[in-house]
């Protein structure tokens, strides 16, 4: 790491504001209550991953000094927490259903592309030896579930309405 190069934040070890390893942590005053907040954001992000309350220190007016331990801490779990949210939008894009079909087992698969301008997805069926039998778009909203899949399947891969 240079001095001269912006792209590479500063490593900062303060006791409310630590920067390190593409994750910022700010210690803040909580406006619920009369306690402390971390805020944990992630280099480039304009929205904390993860906030959640912080100790107070001794003297119980001010919090405690964030040091090395907290701050590996708190990567883990706000790296935790974006993970989760990354599988729940990629679960709610990408679905399947595995059927049993008049020549074997069928994974039917839906593809949501979620275009700003013009959503849609993309029915597929595949068979155990990933072969595609079947495709097409359909609509955005289309619903797909183990009836839905076996129906298609059974009524030989028709275009879905």
């Amino acid at each position: 790491m240079t001095d001269t190069d912006p792209e590479i934040p500063e490593v900062i070890n303060e006791p409310r504001l630590w920067r390190d390893d593409g994750w910022t942590a700010r210690v803040i005053k909580n406006e619920d209550d009369e306690g402390w907040a971390v805020a944990m954001i992630k280099d480039g992000e304009a929205e904390p991953a993860l906030v959640g309350p912080w100790t107070m220190g001794r003297d119980k007016k001010n919090p405690k000094p964030l040091d090395g331990s907290a701050f590996i801490t708190l990567v883990k779990t706000a790296s935790e927490v974006l993970r989760r949210h990354e599988q729940q939008a990629e679960a709610q894009l990408h679905r399947s259903v595995t059927v049993d079909g008049h020549e074997g087992r069928v994974t039917v698969k839906l593809d949501i592309v979620a275009d700003e301008d013009d959503p849609f997805a993309v029915l597929s069926a595949i068979d155990l030896a990933g072969d595609e039998l079947a495709r097409f778009r359909v609509s955005a909203g289309y619903r797909l579930d183990a009836r839905s899949a076996a129906a298609w399947v059974d009524g030989g891969f028709r275009r879905p309405e």
